[in-house]
């Protein structure tokens, strides 16, 4: 399977409109503006001074969590003085600079990002791995091996987790007080049970002034990124013999139950690709929330708590991490990012990290820290996703993911705007296969 990843999908696109010299010259234009952008970037790190400079780009969210990262990193450029490293933040679109980064040779020495971009780096042949180095750090049995195993691809090793995160539902103590509910559900059925009870319409105009739960309307990754918990504990799985299968009776399971949430009128839609925004849940119009321990629920004054996904068939839920990667530039530079590396897998900077952004540490020093014990013991809310680190599935890491994660987007939002769940993924399913092969 050959994937060339570029801005514009450049194979498909001379397939598509060969022969439109305007087309042609668009992407020029655009590359030439991003080579531009990039060698700029790449500027910064260039000094004569003896010291290897390198640049990290990342693209770190919100600024007080990117704060963190800056103060951290400043730790070790004190504390190494052959090498400096520099961080430049992407904004949007962050997938496109990247790509066109590599392409145009003009890659920064690591780059912090989501482990879903691996296959397409892997296949441009634009990251080293780093399975051999790993194995002679000491610091590998400090790791939390499950994270570890889900970022190997092809039998490599191709990134080092930056955090780790897990997908659980927030909900208002004071909503389920008010309704009753002294019991977290722990099953589907329970979770629907309570969404209906924590409904209510207080002038019968059919449009209810509080919901259950609010679900994420629209195709981008947050839908299926939330999604996922619940086709993994359904028993779904979204490839097959390195072939997709979005059709298996688990992933259909979470879609019908999505919908019969919303058929139940218990549940809101969220505004499209917006269904990461908390400010319906902090407001009180509904009552629980699918997110993780980075919301910004935990600093709002709302009351506010958390438990684990509902079970189907098993518990489950789904990694949210972010990743750094070494780019292929020469070899010295790849040492002294390996180095960086290093510091990133710390106890220190796990630690540190971990209490300044409510991530969840990769390292298990770090996580037993008296340190990092305490700061639980503060946010008990934070045992949910601790417990969960170990049930936490992982979404594929192939270079086909992105079209895999736009075709079952588009099922997932079809399925809660009123189709049904089977024509949509049937529809989602043969779009794959018409254009896996191709790639």
């Amino acid at each position: 399977m050959k994937n060339i990843f570029f801005p514009f999908q450049i194979s498909h696109y001379s397939r598509r409109f060969i022969g439109s010299v305007w087309q042609m010259l668009l992407i020029g234009i655009v590359l030439s503006s991003y080579l531009i952008f990039l060698s700029g970037c790449q500027g910064l790190a260039q000094k004569d001074d003896g010291v290897i400079h390198l640049t990290l780009w990342q693209a770190i969210n919100p600024p007080a969590n990117r704060d963190v990262f800056e103060k951290l990193l400043e730790k070790f450029n004190q504390t190494h003085t052959d090498i400096q490293v520099e961080s430049v933040f992407l904004a949007q679109p962050q997938l496109p600079k990247i790509l066109t980064a590599v392409v145009g040779n003009a890659p920064p020495d690591i780059l912090a990002f989501y482990p879903q971009i691996t296959g397409q780096l892997a296949d441009l042949k634009a990251i080293i791995p780093l399975e051999d180095w790993l194995d002679k750090l000491p610091l590998k049995s400090e790791i939390s091996p499950n994270l570890l195993e889900e970022l190997q691809l092809d039998g490599h090793l191709w990134s080092a987790p930056l955090y780790t995160s897990n997908i659980g539902i927030f909900y208002r103590p004071k909503l389920f007080q008010a309704a009753g509910i002294t019991q977290m559900p722990k099953t589907w059925e329970e979770l629907r049970q309570v969404a209906k009870k924590l409904t209510i319409d207080r002038n019968g105009d059919n449009r209810p002034e509080q919901y259950g739960i609010v679900l994420p309307l629209g195709k981008g990754e947050w839908t299926v990124f939330s999604c996922f918990p619940f086709l993994l504990s359904a028993g779904g799985e979204v490839m097959t013999n390195n072939r997709p299968d979005l059709t298996n009776a688990g992933v259909l399971k979470a879609l019908q139950f999505w919908q019969q949430l919303l058929k139940d009128g218990s549940a809101m839609l969220s505004s499209p690709e917006r269904g990461y925004e908390e400010d319906a849940f902090i407001a009180g119009r509904v009552a629980m929330q699918i997110t993780g321990p980075w919301t910004y629920i935990t600093k709002s004054k709302v009351d506010y708590d958390a438990f684990p996904i509902p079970t189907n068939v098993a518990q489950a839920t789904v990694t949210g991490g972010g990743n750094l990667y070494v780019m292929k530039t020469t070899l010295a530079r790849e040492q002294a990012a390996l180095k960086f590396l290093e510091y990133v897998l710390s106890e220190e900077f796990q630690k540190e990290w971990s209490i300044g952004t409510g991530f969840l540490p990769v390292n298990l020093k770090a996580a037993q820290s008296e340190a990092y014990q305490q700061f639980m013991n503060q946010k008990p809310w934070l045992k949910v996703f601790m417990e969960q680190i170990p049930l936490a599935g992982a979404r594929p890491i192939i270079a086909g993911y992105s079209r895999l994660s736009d075709s079952l987007g588009r099922a997932i939002e079809a399925t809660l705007l009123g189709e049904s769940p089977e024509k949509a993924l049937k529809t989602a399913q043969e779009r794959l296969e018409l254009i896996w092969d191709n790639n």
